[in-house]
């Protein structure tokens, strides 16, 4: 670039203008060489042609518009956009099954663990938490193991009831 002359033609020594030609080396007389006027910082063009399907390096793109991983490090085995933050867990889910597992061996806890299953389930339909699953296995864990203990019961009250008819008929002879 260069700059409209001084008005009224004359030279000023401290003006800070473009020269005409480069400075010559003081010590070979040469013309010291200029720098490259390209931007090395500018990014390439993404749509430059090329066959999209071809091999090669999934990261060249990456690497075309600056982006690499640091010194030392090697580039991710993933894509690195596009993805959120890791989805919260719904904490009623975590005690949910929690208590339907434990009510393996402390048989109360396993209806709370289902009811709390369904709780947590329609929190997460409305909220969007992860713990689905879980949700769903404490449900399925704790109505199993309730209609078990139930039966248990039933099984016990029967023998009970079996045993004292026996007992009263037997008496009688």
């Amino acid at each position: 670039m260069t700059y409209p002359p001084p008005p009224g033609g004359w030279s000023d020594p401290a003006w800070s203008g473009q020269q005409s030609s480069p400075p010559a080396d003081p010590a070979s007389g040469q013309p010291i060489p200029t720098q490259p006027t390209a931007d090395p910082y500018a990014p390439a063009d993404p749509y430059a042609g090329g066959d999209p399907y071809a091999g090669g390096d999934p990261y060249a793109g990456m690497k075309q518009a600056g982006l690499s991983a640091p010194a030392g490090y090697p580039p991710p085995a993933y894509p690195t956009y596009g993805y959120g933050a890791p989805q919260k867990t719904n904490g009623m889910a975590i005690a949910a099954l929690v208590l339907s597992l434990v009510g393996f061996t402390s048989c109360i806890t396993a209806p709370v663990g289902a009811i709390l299953g369904h709780v947590a389930a329609k929190q997460i339909q409305q909220t969007g938490e992860g713990g689905e699953g879980m949700a769903k296995a404490a449900i399925i864990i704790g109505w199993i193991l309730t209609g078990l203990l139930v039966l248990a019961i039933l099984f016990y009250v029967g023998i009970i009831v079996l045993a004292i008819t026996q007992s009263s008929s037997s008496s009688s002879y």
